[in-house]
């Protein structure tokens, strides 16, 4: 938790709003807040829905079918939905109860998401912020060359079908 509440000012730089969904009553998250906030020397801020009827968890998918509470209920998923200013789900990773998230690669998807959102471009398998990015395949190379200043590489390819372009990342370019 504090490597999401200490990124926050990340979040706010993109524009993203987060929540938490706890199968546990508001009362319990008081105190959850302040044990969190006490152990990781941080504030937790971001709102968390109370869901103690499991109807929200239930609904999407959020319940571990392995981990069990102390009653045999199960255990909600370290669930990440990212939802885009279309209000349509963009991504959603479910993760065991067991296992934590990986903000790094959270922020890496926000950051793909919202680059190619505004830009035709694709990010390719490991893509990090600053690295080359794939020119769709609806743009025709008049269009790409147009479009990216700093051109594009096609790559030589055993089929000669030239898919395969790369650019510069066109926001830094």
């Amino acid at each position: 938790y504090k490597r999401q509440v200490s990124t926050q000012s990340t979040w706010d730089k993109r524009n993203v709003k987060v929540f938490a969904l706890s199968c546990d009553d508001a009362e319990s998250h008081k105190g959850w807040i302040k044990d969190i906030n006490a152990y990781n020397a941080c504030e937790v801020k971001y709102p968390i829905i109370a869901d103690p009827s499991r109807d929200v968890a239930t609904s999407y998918g959020m319940l571990d079918p392995v981990e069990k509470t102390a009653a045999g209920l199960p255990l909600t998923c370290r669930a990440v939905f990212i939802i885009g200013p279309d209000k349509k789900l963009k991504l959603s990773i479910l993760y065991p109860a067991t296992t934590g998230r990986n903000f790094v690669e959270v922020l890496r998807v926000i950051d793909s998401l919202q680059l190619t959102a505004n830009h035709s471009v694709a990010t390719p398998v490991n893509w990090q912020q600053g690295g080359r990015c794939m020119v769709v395949p609806s743009l025709s190379d008049e269009q790409a060359t147009s479009k990216f200043p700093a051109g594009f590489e096609k790559a030589t390819l055993p089929s000669g079908k030239g898919y395969i372009r790369t650019t510069p990342q066109p926001n830094l370019a």
